[in-house]
């Protein structure tokens, strides 16, 4: 039966130890210390797991670049069952791999991340390797490239054990068993999970009875699939995905509890001029957000009349950098309406201004058919032509979060779990 390895890529020892543990108590049965950890802490990773896991198998993730013989010394004398070496080192440098796994008692993963092709595998295999990996960069996973397409083709040259690793889970894990691989290695789908013991059962028992198990989270989708991972992210999770990114400032909920998610059309047009606003209602499709650069100031282009003709075309939402009127008609249709200014005072239709074009309001520029995420913190953009990715690390801050919400249930604080006195910056 395939094997379930379970990928620790924290940076922090003690939250990788505690998971690791409700891991190996749900049925997992490889170990890796990941590459952040063991960059973070050294072989000393390696030692604190091999004095408390004495009968687990560990992999130390090292992703070997070069003086292979130097560096799989290391991690087999702390412990290491495993040391995983990356094809791109070239054969001299997998070969002084294989020969020092000889000699420390080590097997050898050759991990062939971001490889694409077979060809560039083929001259990989007469060396004597332990086992062979097709890797899914993380990076790639946000951007929804998670299907191993090499698998099929590697499983008919080799008879060396293949492991698959990238964005795997209790739905996709059985699929990748029917297609070859003795070794599953699941990393975010466990190390994120609220109970991690749980979910490792789930994976265990899709492997072993190759069935899909729905899984909530830990699905990672392409550019036609946006729509669902951020109906469940906040505009604070997507702020985190970009990097701290700016939200469109001086823009709030008309009232709060609104959430509002779609691709946006957006209007420019003077301070007053709702000609042009309206007109976009007509043009907008269903499910879009209306995003109006009116100068930031009064007269309103919009109100309750516009409210109700958008709500009969199933738009997502309207954002106005500029005013907005009615505001108490609006609250009571729940429309989510997100501007800068209110004001009785209405303005006329002058028929000035574009529809389609590229704004910039608050200080974030917006194209039609970026993402627009809007909530009681306030509204996020997301580029049309990374909507996928941004999405995708979106869901993975908020997969993060409720791993960490959790512990601090267990009894930790949020000071400890984050190791906050070891990432200070050093003087």
């Amino acid at each position: 039966m395939a094997k379930l390895q379970v990928a620790l890529d924290f940076v922090d020892l003690p939250r990788a130890m505690k998971v690791a543990s409700l891991a190996l108590e749900g049925g997992a049965d490889i170990i890796e210390i990941g590459t952040p950890l063991i960059k973070s802490c050294g072989m000393d990773a390696v030692r604190r797991f091999r004095s408390q896991f004495r009968d687990a198998i560990i992999v130390a993730d090292m992703k070997i670049m070069d003086t292979g013989r130097l560096e799989v010394e290391a991690a087999a004398k702390a412990g290491a069952n495993i040391v995983t070496v990356c094809s791109a080192a070239g054969i001299s440098t997998v070969r002084e791999c294989v020969e020092a796994g000889l000699n420390y008692g080590a097997e050898i993963f050759l991990d062939f991340i971001g490889v694409s092709e077979i060809s560039q595998i083929q001259n990989f295999l007469s060396l004597s390797v332990n086992y062979l990996g097709i890797h899914i960069p993380i990076d790639e996973q946000m951007r929804g490239n998670v299907s191993p397409m090499l698998l099929t083709g590697l499983k008919n040259l080799t008879t060396i054990p293949v492991a698959v690793a990238g964005g795997i889970n209790s739905e996709t894990a059985a699929d990748v068993v029917e297609k070859g691989a003795e070794i599953i290695i699941v990393g975010g789908a466990i190390t994120k999970a609220k109970t991690p013991k749980e979910e490792t059962e789930k994976i265990k028992k899709a492997i072993s009875e190759k069935v899909s198990i729905k899984s909530e989270f830990f699905v990672r989708v392409d550019e036609k699939n946006v729509r669902k991972v951020l109906e469940r992210v906040s505009s604070a999770n997507v702020s985190d995905a970009l990097h701290r990114g700016l939200p469109v400032k001086g823009i709030k909920p008309l009232k709060q509890g609104y959430r509002m998610i779609g691709p946006a059309l957006t209007v420019r047009t003077y301070p007053g001029d709702w000609a042009k606003p309206v007109e976009a209602i007509d043009k907008a499709k269903e499910g879009d957000v209306i995003v109006i650069d009116a100068g930031g100031v009064a007269p309103a282009v919009w109100g309750e009349l516009a409210t109700n003709s958008a709500i009969q075309k199933k738009i997502a939402g309207v954002v106005i950098f500029g005013a907005v009127r009615d505001v108490s008609d609006i609250r009571q249709m729940n429309f989510p309406v997100f501007a800068s200014v209110v004001t009785p005072q209405a303005g006329e239709p002058k028929g000035f201004g574009e529809i389609g074009v590229p704004i910039v309001i608050g200080g974030v520029r917006i194209k039609t058919g970026d993402w627009i995420v809007g909530d009681d913190d306030g509204v996020m953009v997301i580029a049309k032509e990374k909507a996928a990715e941004y999405a995708n690390r979106a869901m993975d801050v908020l997969e993060r979060e409720n791993r960490i919400r959790e512990e601090i249930k267990e009894g930790s604080t949020l000071a400890s779990v984050t190791q906050l006195l070891m990432w200070e910056k050093q003087k």
